[in-house]
């Protein structure tokens, strides 16, 4: 799988594949809306970015880095389409987002998640990720918030 950064062509895409999960799993909430319907200006324009995962030239994967905060980057908006889940597509994902985030000079990462999706919380595990207190969600789905050092 190649990783290729956010350009307008492939805006699309961001939308399709992060709706395709969150309605198999949950709902679109308001603030999954603004981000999928507005990625530029809520995301890039902020400074955050989004990359895609191009497998034989077929979109089948994204995931964004919002606009860090003091030093800290958030992941969200990741997704693999289904068919090809299971594959460790996603694990390199994260690999590309907490090389790209140490690069831009970020000391942590976290990530808003739900406890249901064991297999993604297993993976970010694995990465490191460590379970912290969680307040403030921007997520109603989010019962669970993870740190990673860089």
């Amino acid at each position: 799988m190649k990783i290729c950064p956010y350009s307008p062509t492939l805006r699309p895409f961001f939308k399709k594949l992060n709706e395709e999960w969150l309605n198999k799993y949950f709902v679109v909430e308001p603030y999954d809306a603004a981000l999928l319907e507005n990625c530029e200006k809520e995301i890039i324009d902020k400074g955050g970015h989004i990359f895609f995962g191009k497998l034989n030239g077929v979109i089948i994967g994204t995931y964004a880095l919002l606009a860090p905060k003091n030093g800290c980057v958030e992941i969200g908006k990741m997704a693999i389409t289904a068919e090809h889940q299971g594959n460790g597509y996603g694990q390199q994902l994260i690999k590309h987002a907490i090389s790209t985030s140490a690069a831009l000079g970020n000391k942590e990462m976290l990530l808003y998640s739900n406890r249901k999706l064991e297999n993604s919380i297993y993976i970010y595990r694995k990465f490191g990720f460590k379970e912290v207190p969680i307040s403030n969600s921007p997520y109603e789905r989010g019962n669970i918030k993870m740190l990673l050092k860089l």
